[in-house]
């Protein structure tokens, strides 16, 4: 009998067990298969719907291996890693078999039933999430603070906070990142300003997707808080891939506007999109708004979804502007996941002088490809 592990969840198991015409001494033994769903959790135990299974085995005195997933070819394997995505849609009951040889060709092999989700929706695997159920800092594994001011000791757009690192201004708590701006003078190299906020890098670049980020905007005059991404190229002063995939610029990098709002009308959110033609190097840019009820007191869904022919974004499902993508245009590379508070500045406006404090408030963070 076989050692059976696993990762994630629960699976049906049946064995059978064989070998080639050998001494028995040279045959495999205590073959163990470990197989993960990729994406299995409590809500989810069939898988993200990705429909994709990692298996790795081991056996003594095996020196290769091989998988058939379902009616298949056999699949080999030396070392007994292998992932593998089934296409059909739906929760259905996929059977798989491993062997383990020996070097003389002598085998054990064992096979499983396993049920598993794959979505016909075009963006089903979960690529990167944060579901904030940490409690302090962000996690730093998943999350870079840009800090360094890239204009002077300033930012861009006539922002007027320095944006930290401190607990102060991001934190995570009862399931939600925060992002807190704050009334305070703050020196950073010698420039003073008279607010603080924070701007998080995702340390995770990729090219297509579906971003959904699930968040409450802060309800203050002149705060401009933005979920967005940069092409991974544009080697923006303290950002967290620096030069690894090119030095272009801005805005030859691409820029994608998922949500922004106003500082001076909180029940609406704009989309955006800015860029310079990769052939002419001419920037244009192009974007469109809707409308938003209760944005800082309830939570709304704002998402992505791009591909090579077009970006969409939404705020709940509904549409708020769809981009005509092309092979002239920086959005065919990888960009990466930004979110910030500005204050004032071109999209904050006027700051009230009674501001002290508001909040950014984000319950999860979710990429799928």
């Amino acid at each position: 009998m076989s050692i059976f592990n696993i990762s994630i969840l629960s699976l049906l198991l049946t064995i059978s067990c064989s070998s080639g015409d050998s001494d028995s001494n040279d045959i495999p033994t205590n073959l163990s298969v470990d197989i993960s769903v990729v994406g299995s959790n409590d809500n989810n135990p069939n898988g993200d719907g990705s429909g994709t299974v990692q298996i790795t085995a081991s056996a003594n005195n095996a020196v290769r291996y091989a998988f058939r997933f379902g009616t298949g070819d056999q699949i080999d394997s030396e070392s007994g890693n292998i992932e593998h995505t089934f296409l059909q849609d739906g929760t259905n009951t996929h059977n798989i078999t491993v062997w383990a040889y020996s070097g003389s060709g002598a085998f054990v092999n064992e096979s499983y039933s396993v049920d598993i989700y794959r979505s016909d929706e075009a963006f089903a695997k979960l690529v990167f999430s944060d579901e904030f159920e940490n409690e302090g800092r962000p996690d730093d594994q998943k999350w870079h603070h840009q800090i360094i001011p890239p204009n002077n000791g300033s930012w861009h757009n006539d922002e007027l906070q320095h944006y930290t690192d401190r607990e102060d201004n991001s934190y995570v708590n009862d399931g939600t990142l925060k992002i807190k701006a704050i009334k305070e003078q703050y020196s950073y190299n010698g420039s003073t300003k008279e607010y603080t906020s924070a701007r998080l890098n995702a340390k995770f670049a990729f090219t297509y997707g579906r971003i959904e980020v699930r968040a409450k905007l802060p309800k203050t005059a002149g705060t401009w808080p933005a979920i967005w991404t940069l092409g991974a190229n544009s080697n923006e002063t303290g950002n967290y891939f620096g030069d690894q995939y090119g030095n272009v610029g801005w805005p030859l990098c691409g820029e994608i506007d998922i949500m922004e709002q106003t500082g001076w009308d909180k029940n609406s959110t704009i989309s955006h999109y800015h860029w310079g033609d990769l052939n002419t190097e001419v920037y244009s840019d192009e974007g469109g708004e809707i409308a938003v009820e209760n944005a800082d007191s309830e939570f709304h869904i704002y998402s992505m979804e791009w591909d090579s022919e077009s970006i969409k974004t939404y705020v709940d499902d509904n549409l708020v502007y769809e981009f005509q993508n092309g092979s002239n245009k920086p959005f065919n590379h990888e960009h990466y996941l930004l979110l910030n508070i500005a204050i004032g500045g071109n999209l904050g406006g006027d700051v009230p002088a009674n501001f002290t404090e508001d909040i950014f408030e984000i319950d999860y963070v979710r990429i799928y490809q």
